[in-house]
């Protein structure tokens, strides 16, 4: 693929990440849906999206289902989704982006830890620099989002990484990804039928949760598994540092929203901090060998 294009649907991808989050946003804060409405059509939708488009990669449902998805990735993903949805009912569109993002982040470096793995002296420092960013947009005053808000897309962020860990070694992830989403809806029903929930925000909701799902999500998914063979490992995780950047632009140009002058300090530590850990030589990887910002470089996606 010609470098201009693959910088451009790279890109695009990158918008379709932020999308999610300013998506989330306008059905929950704006419209009124409730976040386990929002969380089953999202699911359901992007199950859908992803079945046809296991079927035009020559995906069999009769011989491979099986060997696709797991309940505990569903888990894992349903766990991310509802607490995505709740957490963005109060929390600022980026606000939400660079917690989530962070929480992904330094949960795949903790599990990496734990693996084994070591941290360079250049990478410790950038460990400290997004911890002490998170921390200094979590306090309390002006830049902090509500503390409920907050730990929900902490949660969220800790769920993905659980998921990212599980799925690594999938070979056919575009199929397992829409398994998995497909597992997730029954739990996104029951969550609709056991959580309190208001209005559904109407067809102008409804629709955008089928858009954040079947396109945001779903497709967004599907390209950037296009588009992984062809970026350099270095490429593939510094890239994703963009996603709460443009999350921000967006929330700013289309939801009307503004950062304060601390959040804004605060998350450009939080990104540079990220920033030295994956540009580092022996920066953290999954097992399996790929490293890994945001999303992961193989297996499901968020």
């Amino acid at each position: 693929m010609a470098f201009p294009l693959r910088s451009l649907l790279t890109g695009l991808a990158m918008v379709a990440f932020a999308g999610n989050s300013l998506l989330c946003r306008l059905a929950l804060q704006r419209l009124g849906m409730d976040p386990a409405t929002f969380t089953l059509i999202r699911l359901l939708s992007g199950s859908l999206m992803l079945a046809l488009l296991a079927g035009r990669l020559g995906f069999r449902p009769s011989s491979d289902a099986p060997r696709t998805g797991s309940w505990a990735a569903a888990l894992a993903l349903f766990t991310y989704a509802i607490c995505f949805s709740a957490g963005y009912v109060s929390t600022p569109a980026a606000s939400g982006a660079l917690l989530l993002f962070g929480a992904v982040q330094i949960s795949l470096i903790g599990h990496g830890l734990w693996q084994g793995e070591r941290l360079s002296c250049r990478q410790v420092a950038g460990l400290m620099a997004a911890l002490s960013g998170l921390m200094a947009l979590l306090r309390p005053g002006v830049a902090a989002p509500p503390a409920t808000g907050a730990l929900l897309m902490l949660t969220a962020g800790m769920a993905w990484a659980a998921y990212t860990v599980i799925g690594r070694s999938v070979s056919a992830p575009v199929a397992a990804t829409g398994a998995n989403f497909l597992r997730a809806a029954p739990m996104g029903l029951l969550a609709v039928l056991l959580l309190p929930h208001g209005a559904s925000g109407g067809s102008e909701a409804i629709g955008i949760a089928i858009f954040s799902g079947a396109v945001t999500s779903a497709l967004g998914y599907a390209l950037w598994y296009h588009l992984l063979p062809q970026l350099a490992a270095i490429e593939a995780a510094s890239v994703q540092l963009s996603v709460p950047v443009v999350t921000a632009v967006g929330a700013s140009c289309w939801l009307g929203e503004r950062l304060s002058f601390p959040s804004v300090i605060a998350g450009a530590v939080a990104l540079g901090g990220i920033g030295l850990i994956v540009s580092a030589p022996g920066r953290p990887r999954l097992p399996g060998g790929t490293p890994t910002v945001f999303f992961s470089i193989k297996g499901d996606q968020p």
